[in-house]
């Protein structure tokens, strides 16, 4: 259920970006994905990223190395990843259509692995990694946006008894990563206009109900009331024209 929602929403969104949100970043955890990949690779290294979406986050962070693949269970998505690629002018950089659960890559060919708000399986990506390389996750926290989630009484994952950081966690550690780390990433996100707040709600599934342990997701639509919650949460966390909203995603390192 979680995949065929996923696919379909972002066949929908193909073009869609963080950036028309407008939104400022003030980060509380010392715990940077791009610097750790800067780290842990150099240009020699074969990069994977899994959940690539449009590419972007790849053409604007990822370190120049020997190669990289991005994949996403989105035609769309890659689609437009060409696009964005073919703009940059970067090299050695490809895209693939690929479901993260039936990964169609070689075995022990990549250094690093990259996984950012998108679902994994830690065994596959073992098996593509070569001795010593690392995997490196960025989620979404069953803790996000908790402020928002208790207004409505609903929310991604918020009624999972376990958080998807630690079944993540659970799963890296099983499929026998060794030195695995897991760091929960606290960050203030201001949004300056109100419109593109309510836009922002809309377009992600943070208020949707949505369960990360049975793999369940219903959208559920704004009403009346929702606007009414909406607004009493805009009123409550607006200061000096922004509205916050606190973040809370985790990361996991680990190495083969």
């Amino acid at each position: 259920m979680k995949k065929t929602n996923e696919l379909e929403y972002y066949e929908k969104r193909k073009n869609w970006s963080f950036d028309k949100y407008g939104i400022e970043s003030e980060y509380l955890t010392d715990w940077d994905l791009y610097e750790l990949l800067k780290k842990v690779s150099n240009e020699n290294s074969r990069i994977l990223d899994l959940g690539t979406a449009g590419g972007e986050n790849v053409l604007k962070n990822f370190p120049d190395c020997k190669e990289i693949l991005g994949t996403d269970l989105s035609p769309n998505m890659i689609e437009t990843a060409y696009k964005n690629l073919e703009e940059s002018g970067r090299k050695n950089i490809h895209f693939k259509v690929m479901d993260n659960l039936k990964m169609d890559v070689p075995d022990n060919y990549f250094d690093v692995v990259v996984a950012r708000h998108t679902v994994t399986d830690p065994k596959q990506i073992y098996k593509c990694l070569k001795t010593g390389g690392y995997l490196l996750i960025r989620g979404v926290d069953k803790a996000d946006c908790l402020n928002l989630k208790l207004i409505f009484g609903r929310g991604q994952g918020v009624s999972d008894k376990e958080p998807i950081s630690i079944i993540d966690y659970k799963n890296v550690i099983n499929a026998g990563f060794k030195d695995a780390e897991l760091v929960p990433i606290h960050v203030r996100e201001y949004f300056s206009d109100e419109e593109k707040f309510k836009e922002f709600l809309k377009d992600v599934p943070i208020i949707d109900d949505f369960s990360e342990e049975g793999m369940t997701h219903r959208k559920v639509q704004f009403d009346g009331h929702d606007n009414e919650l909406l607004d009493k949460y805009i009123k409550e966390n607006t200061h000096n024209g922004k509205t916050l909203l606190l973040r809370r995603y985790y990361g996991i390192s680990a190495r083969k």
